[in-house]
């Protein structure tokens, strides 16, 4: 049974980890940070830098005995009530063997990130039960526009009770924002795309496509039986790997059990389009009979929700409609 920590509520504490690249990248500068820490301020939690963020190695990140620490005393911490990560990268899974979860899983605590961090929400929600969300880094906290939907879904999931629907975001935006806030292009936003229809409700397990296969063959992959997939992938992947990754969860035990399948938007230099979407998910038999939604508002492009790896939702795609529902986070 899946285990929901305490939501938030003005003045709690949050504390900053690295557990993939540091802080001390150099386009994480100064007035993004201070953009971040004042929006944080603006949600009335007050915020905290653990003790390693900005330790830097040859690859961007840090020792995994100061990771380890930083993510153990952020959660043995009684005060701290959420964990956000500083930003993804590439190495998070150096962590999972050297993570005490009877600690996390006696002190439970909200932990919100994407990316590389796939790996750590996934397998502490295996190891432990404990629900974990996909949701902004502390760096997204920096982005000055197009924020507020990303905003509004991090309340709605990690400080509102009730269940709530996903809307699409009116437009969205692939720049790289954290190196230049003033030159920024966004694209209408077509709204959410109906590969299979269909009606289902689920667990919800996921997050980044690659970095979820990390996890496949070992302790720390959740079961994925009953499950509604959320899957994304970045700049790195094209329609081929994305095609391959994606077959390779297929291969998982328990997909038979699947219920659903929930695309978020690819970003454009990975070639992905509706048809050529359509075309992967209609080569597989085993997705025929369940109802698969693409292009929500969720992965390497901005804005993003928040959504509870573990938690429940519920899709309905019929007669060029969705709904989707966030029902238990």
């Amino acid at each position: 049974m899946s285990l929901i920590p305490p939501k938030l509520k003005k003045g709690d504490n949050v504390r900053v980890v690295t557990p993939a690249r540091s802080l001390a990248m150099p386009w994480l500068n100064e007035e993004l940070k201070e953009q971040a820490i004042q929006r944080f301020k603006e949600i009335g939690l007050n915020l905290s830098f653990a003790k390693h963020v900005n330790e830097i190695d040859d690859f961007n990140s840090s020792t995994i005995q100061s990771r380890i620490n930083d993510l153990h005393e952020a959660f043995a911490d009684k005060s701290i009530k959420l964990i956000i990560t500083a930003i993804g990268g590439f190495n998070s899974n150096q962590l999972l063997r050297y993570i005490d979860y009877d600690l996390i899983k006696t002190n439970p605590k909200i932990l919100c990130g994407y990316s590389d961090i796939t790996t750590l929400t996934n397998a502490i929600y295996a190891k432990t039960g404990l629900v974990t969300y996909s949701g902004p880094h502390f760096f997204s906290f920096g982005d000055k526009e197009g924020f507020d939907y990303s905003i509004k879904y991090f309340k709605k999931c990690l400080i509102e009770e009730k269940p709530f629907e996903v809307n699409p975001s009116p437009n969205w935006s692939d720049d790289k924002w954290a190196k230049d806030q003033k030159n920024r292009t966004f694209v209408k936003n077509d709204g959410f795309w109906i590969i299979n229809e269909g009606e289902a409700e689920g667990i919800v397990i996921g997050g980044n496509q690659c970095t979820l296969n990390l996890l496949q063959g070992t302790e720390y992959m959740p079961k994925i039986k009953d499950s509604i997939l959320f899957l994304e992938d970045d700049d790195e992947a094209h329609i081929s790997t994305i095609d391959r990754d994606l077959q390779s969860i297929i291969h998982q035990p328990g997909f038979e059990k699947v219920r659903a399948i929930v695309f978020g938007r690819f970003q454009p230099t990975t070639k992905m389009t509706f048809d050529l979407l359509t075309k992967i998910v209609k080569s597989k038999k085993e997705l025929s009979l369940m109802p698969i939604i693409a292009n929500v508002d969720f992965g390497h492009t901005n804005p993003i929700i928040t959504f509870p790896i573990g938690g429940t939702a519920r899709v309905l795609a019929r007669e060029n409609k969705v709904k989707l529902h966030i029902i238990k986070h």
